[in-house]
């Protein structure tokens, strides 16, 4: 009988560094993942979700060092749940440490801009947007510009073979379908301004659209702007990539 509650307590205390591993696995996972959604509900500020995404990575490669020495230490007694946990606690936390350094790598790797144009000589002007933000929507000028050549190329101003009204129409439409919020229209100076959210921390990016008749074709720019930030990782680039790709593909 003894002997019995002595293995029991030995396989108890065996699995103290599976458990703590697995329970320090999971915090940090808790962390990364509700770092934006709880940003998004203003349950938190997004500084705040930034620090928890950078707390989780420093926490979830501690858990990793200490579920594989846990893992070691549980072959080496032949427990098998005792590696199961460990394996569990093992790729939790490397997921809570491996997508805060790709997201981190990712960053590193696009321009210190939060500003798209495709007409970077006299970009689209902001007028209903720049009210309701309560300061005008202003330019960096050439220091943005040359990074956004450097980065983004492709993105420049779309020749449409619709008249001016048709373009217009097409434009409103396209925003509608990417479920962009218009905040304004006025067709007749061609412009259209709306409002784009993220989908993980919720920061609203302003658009602004602008037709110009050339005949019985259509100029069309846009422009996307983030109210937070300094680099937007390439965000307002993939929305204005993926607004001139609906409007004009590239087989047309």
């Amino acid at each position: 009988m003894e002997q019995e509650e002595r293995k029991t307590s030995v396989r108890s205390t065996a699995m103290v560094l599976p458990l703590f591993a697995v329970a320090c696995a999971v915090f940090a996972a808790l962390l990364l993942f509700s770092s934006g959604p709880g940003a998004r509900l203003h349950a938190w500020s997004f500084r705040t979700g930034f620090a928890m995404i950078k707390a989780a990575g420093y926490i979830g490669l501690g858990c990793a060092v200490v579920a594989l020495a846990s893992s070691v230490i549980a072959a080496r007694k032949r427990d098998f749940r005792g590696i199961l946990v460990s394996l569990v606690a093992l790729v939790l936390a490397l997921i809570s440490f491996g997508i805060p350094l790709y997201w981190k790598v990712q960053a590193q790797s696009y321009p210190r801009i939060h500003d798209i144009s495709t007409d970077l000589n006299n970009p689209p002007r902001f007028v209903a947007i720049s009210t309701e933000r309560g300061a005008g929507v202003r330019y960096g000028g050439v220091e943005v510009a040359t990074q956004q050549m450097k980065a983004y190329p492709e993105v420049k101003t779309v020749v449409l073979a619709l008249p001016a009204n048709e373009a217009y129409k097409t434009a409103l439409l396209t925003a509608r379908d990417l479920g962009w919020d218009i905040v304004a229209e006025r067709p007749a100076e061609g412009t259209i301004e709306a409002t784009d959210t993220t989908r993980w921390f919720g920061f609203k990016d302003d658009i602004v659209i602008r037709i110009v008749p050339a005949g019985d074709r259509s100029l069309l720019d846009i422009r996307s702007v983030s109210r937070v930030g300094i680099s937007d990782l390439g965000t307002n680039a993939k929305r204005v990539r993926a607004f001139l790709a609906k409007i004009a593909p590239p087989h047309t």
